[in-house]
């Protein structure tokens, strides 16, 4: 059994043993108060952005209470300890949960992205990068388990790159310090989400060479999880959340990218629009978002394959008792 996943079980099991799971309160307004913990505050999310900055969620009754978790491993913690209503990260989080034995493991509801949203960021400009490039090199991956470092890992078997013994990878660093430690010297590329891989092309400092969305293909990278309790007590709400979620979607598929830009820009103060514009164009030219939030059975084997290849899987977790697609359906009248 892998060290992550013997630490989730750890904390699920304290957690559980301490926590009820906590259901809504009611905000002024007749608002009901949902609270939810995303992985990470990226441009790759914009879909949800939209939703919020455009009201969508009051719209249907929600007021809404995002904070950032930095790893899906944290966010599973804040959902297991009851700090969290509704979880967004990785699918792999629940299949581990539930994998691990719990009893009120975290069911997928909604799925937002359907490629990896990171991209390989190299020190120097080339234009002919092969992945055959980064043997023999140093390369600043993700958390092991993850999906940031295992969609890397799955990348580099597609092109007969062992990861343990043909390239260096750096594990070590927190999610959030990753471009900065590049910047600084460290590794010879790295793995960003944007905006940091477009940063980093702006400072000079390292230039995209390629996409593990592009090159991995069609990936249930994130989606949106709540604890089995609180889904069965509180379906309307999901069907808010849901709802709101998918007149983002519909926004962000009906709209230029300069358009979404200026939407979701109070959501990233220290970037300019221009630059949130460019970063969304990059993302929709790879086909990042899907037109409905329908986490389809086909998706969850894949990841679940992915999970297998990586050796982060010890046994195969039954689409239907962690994903429920009905939410999702009904929010596009189905």
């Amino acid at each position: 059994m892998k060290q992550h996943k013997r630490i989730l079980a750890v904390v699920c099991s304290l957690a559980l043993t301490l926590c009820l799971v906590t259901s809504c309160g009611k905000a002024d307004g007749n608002l009901t108060t949902v609270r939810l913990n995303e992985v990470a505050h990226s441009i790759f999310y914009a879909p949800m952005y939209v939703a919020i900055e455009e009201g969508y969620f009051e719209e249907e009754g929600i007021n809404l209470e995002l904070t950032t978790g930095f790893g899906a491993d944290k966010v599973m913690s804040a959902m297991v300890a009851g700090e969290a209503d509704i979880g967004f990260m990785g699918s792999e989080s629940s299949i581990y949960l539930y994998n691990e034995g719990a009893e009120d493991y975290a069911v997928n509801f909604a799925q937002l992205t359907q490629r990896a949203g990171n991209f390989l960021v190299a020190r120097e400009n080339t234009d002919d990068f092969k992945w055959s490039d980064l043997i023999g090199k140093e390369v600043i991956g993700g958390r092991p388990g993850g999906m940031p470092e295992m969609v890397l890992e799955y990348i580099l078997k597609l092109n007969n790159i062992d990861p343990e013994t043909d390239i260096t990878l750096v594990q070590n660093i927190d999610f959030g310090n990753t471009s900065g430690a590049f910047a600084g010297g460290t590794g010879d590329y790295t793995v960003e989400f944007e905006p940091s891989a477009t940063l980093l092309e702006q400072q000079g400092a390292g230039y995209v060479v390629a996409s593990l969305g592009v090159d991995s293909g069609y990936v249930p990278y994130t989606a949106f999880c709540a604890n089995k309790s609180y889904l069965t007590a509180n379906p309307d709400v999901i069907q808010s959340f849901t709802n709101a979620l998918q007149k983002g979607m519909d926004y962000v598929n009906s709209h230029s990218p300069e358009e979404i830009a200026a939407v979701i820009a109070p959501q990233f103060e220290e970037t300019d629009v221009a630059t949130i514009a460019k970063i969304v164009t990059r993302y929709a030219e790879q086909d990042t978002w899907k037109e409905n939030l329908v986490f389809e059975e086909e998706s969850f084997l894949l990841l679940e394959n992915i999970l297998n290849e990586a050796g982060e899987l010890e046994s195969f977790a039954p689409y239907e008792d962690l994903v429920d697609v009905s939410f999702a359906k009904k929010a596009i009248g189905q």
